[in-house]
């Protein structure tokens, strides 16, 4: 018996007892159909974080804050005790009882002077009142505080120039420059983004003393609502105006004082170079991430996740092998005396224990490939549901995306555990004796 007929032979014998074998796929049906479904959930939340931010560009970016503030220290005492008390060290409050340690005018300096830095830009945290276009009514302006050379998704306009510049305001001197949300167009009195784009608006923002103050911007771009468009980009002299309103009044010892800063280096840089630029600012007291290195993070929190659902996928799956053992071992038992003339006619140890671990093997194929199917064409639906309707203010956001090479493995890996389970039967078949077999009642 060759492996051709072996396999032919197999396929056979699994139908012999067919609610047997029917209820042993539907459990491993449930294994594959949820392990199925999750990965499809971390390659749909995958491809769309990875449409999104691929789009932002940033490549070129590293943020830069105190290292006290990664290191575990910037909101009360480390595992090492309380902290020495530091006159020279500059804090920002972060709500009652939490404070960290701040950057300053200085530390700026001193990484724009690393090596491959091209420049920094500290982050200023503004809180406009409200945003209005000519006489109509006033919204509230909800500030994204991203650097504004992330290139997100416009629905019109064009991309900053330079610093976000404009000089034909109208008011006698140049004026900053912003994203507006999409959401904002109508509501505004704009009849469409297009219509938006090279308009003025006003706004408004309050400084500590309660003197309210008005500043003009152009509209340069419509940003689609995505993970990175429910609020307004502002370009770098814009924020630096409002920022200078809200602090009407104030000393320099609020107003030099910084969360964070981005700084930017030379696009295409080696990892070599960027390890060299954290290392120049571990030097300085200083820790810098990339692009690249927040979203590993977040990817990692995301595996995890979908890590933790695939166990329990795995968990019925490995509940579906005692299924094939059970099932495989009442099988063996019915057949004893046909295992026994089969050995009587020459068929040996391997190709017995090879016949019933291919019934294992194609169980654990018809299960896992039903589950598969069932999960992608189900998932799909789902998929095409929640992006019209629930989701739909996410473009391009697929819930549930299948990735075929995926698919193929979670088949393979259930095909494996079929056959793990069913070495049990199969050895214990291999081992008859022909002559007992033979006489087995």
């Amino acid at each position: 018996m060759n492996l051709a007929e072996i396999i032919r032979t197999a396929v056979g014998n699994t139908f012999r007892s067919r609610l047997r074998t029917t209820l042993t796929v539907l459990a491993i049906f449930v294994g594959a159909f949820t392990l199925t479904l999750t990965n499809g959930i971390g390659t749909g939340i995958r491809n769309y974080i990875s449409s999104q931010t691929s789009s932002l560009g940033g490549d070129d970016l590293i943020t830069v804050v105190k290292a006290s503030l990664r290191e575990g220290g910037g909101f009360g005492a480390s595992s090492e005790g309380p902290t020495e008390y530091d006159p020279d060290k500059t804090m920002l409050t972060g709500g009652p009882g939490f404070s960290f340690e701040a950057l300053t005018s200085a530390d700026i300096a001193a990484i724009e002077s690393i090596p491959g830095i091209i420049e920094a830009e500290p982050l200023r945290i503004v809180a406009p009142d409200y945003v209005q276009f000519r006489d109509g009514p006033r919204y509230e302006l909800p500030v994204n505080p991203a650097p504004p050379e992330l290139s997100v998704d416009l629905v019109a306009g064009s991309y900053f120039a330079a610093r976000g510049t404009y000089s034909d305001a109208g008011v006698g001197e140049p004026a900053g420059e912003l994203y507006l949300p999409v959401a904002f167009v109508e509501p505004l009195g704009f009849a469409s983004p297009a219509e938006a784009i090279g308009n003025e608006v006003t706004i408004g923002i309050t400084d500590a003393f309660g003197a309210q103050h008005e500043l003009t911007a152009r509209v340069a771009g419509v940003q689609q609502a995505s993970l990175f468009g429910d609020s307004a980009l502002l370009s770098h002299d814009l924020s630096q105006a409002l920022f200078s309103a809200q602090t009407t009044g104030l000393p320099d010892a609020v107003t030099g004082v910084y969360q964070s800063a981005t700084a930017r280096f030379a696009l295409g840089a080696s990892a070599a170079q960027l390890d060299a630029i954290k290392e120049a600012l571990a030097a300085e007291g200083l820790s810098g991430m990339t692009m690249a290195d927040q979203l590993g993070s977040f990817q990692t929190v995301l595996d995890a996740i979908i890590g933790v659902l695939n166990a329990f996928a795995i968990i019925a799956l490995v509940a579906a092998g005692f299924g094939i053992i059970n099932t495989l071992l009442m099988s063996v038992q019915e057949r004893t005396r046909e295992i026994g003339l089969m050995k009587a006619m020459g068929l040996g140890a391997g190709k017995i224990f090879v016949l019933f671990s291919a019934e294992a093997v194609f169980i654990g194929f018809l299960g896992s490939a039903i589950g598969s199917v069932v999960a992608i064409a189900l998932g799909s639906v789902i998929s095409n549901v929640l992006a019209n309707g629930l989701l739909s203010d996410l473009q391009g956001l697929r819930i549930l995306s299948f990735d075929w090479v995926s698919v193929v493995g979670v088949i393979v890996l259930v095909m494996l555990i079929a056959f793990l389970a069913g070495t049990l039967p199969a050895r214990s078949a291999a081992r008859l004796d022909p002559i007992d077999a033979l006489r087995y009642e």
